[in-house]
């Protein structure tokens, strides 16, 4: 395959883009990560999100310890072409859970009276999602 679409990308000075993942039939959005440019020609090709790990500094393929993989079915670019949207079915639990804490979005917390409040519930412990 021809690498020039990657090259139309703005990456950052560590050779990464963010990254938004949302939800298909819902217009969710899941969950915040970073690709390089490998993460992005995976997830192209398999049509399985791959991502970068700041933290791990290696590539993550989501779910390969959750089980929770996300079946791309549309990757976008903005108009600047710095960052990369997502449309996806979260896989491996329903409804999709896409958060590490067990939740459905990684943005379950809500800004109000001037204090951050859970407002989604954890579909299932993290314990019994994680093998460690």
């Amino acid at each position: 395959m021809n690498d020039d679409w990657l090259d139309q990308i703005t990456w950052d000075r560590d050779g990464l883009v963010p990254v938004i993942t949302q939800e298909q039939g819902s217009g969710d959005v899941l969950m915040f990560a970073w690709m390089n440019r490998e993460a992005l020609a995976l997830t192209a090709d398999k049509r399985q999100a791959v991502y970068w790990s700041r933290s791990r500094q290696r590539l993550w393929h989501k779910g390969e310890e959750s089980g929770h993989f996300q079946q791309v079915h549309d990757i976008r670019l903005d108009c600047d072409n710095d960052v990369v949207l997502l449309s996806v079915t979260q896989l491996g639990h329903e409804p999709g859970i896409a958060c590490h804490t067990g939740r459905h979005s990684c943005f379950f917390q809500r800004y109000q009276d001037g204090a951050w409040h859970s407002v989604e519930p954890v579909l299932q412990d993290p314990a019994a999602i994680y093998r460690k």
